[in-house]
């Protein structure tokens, strides 16, 4: 199977995943209005950029202070 089918499938498979979890996430919200839903689900979604972003910045400093430690001896 060709590189590009195979990525194709899974951008299918995967927006196919995310359009029922978010109809999901719609029906649980059926009480409120549309956007409290959708401030719930950016919500989620920057904290996770957010943790990424912590993760990434703490790893690269470590890395930078490992290494200008090692340099010096």
């Amino acid at each position: 199977m060709s590189i590009f089918i195979q990525t194709t499938f899974l951008l299918v498979l995967s927006n196919l995943f995310m359009t029922f979890a978010w109809y999901g996430h719609l029906k649980n919200f059926s009480g409120n209005k549309w956007y409290i839903a959708a401030l719930a689900s950016w919500g989620i979604a920057l904290s996770d950029q957010y943790r990424d972003y912590l993760n990434a910045v703490t790893l690269n400093l470590s890395i930078i202070l490992f290494a200008g430690r090692k340099r010096a001896h």
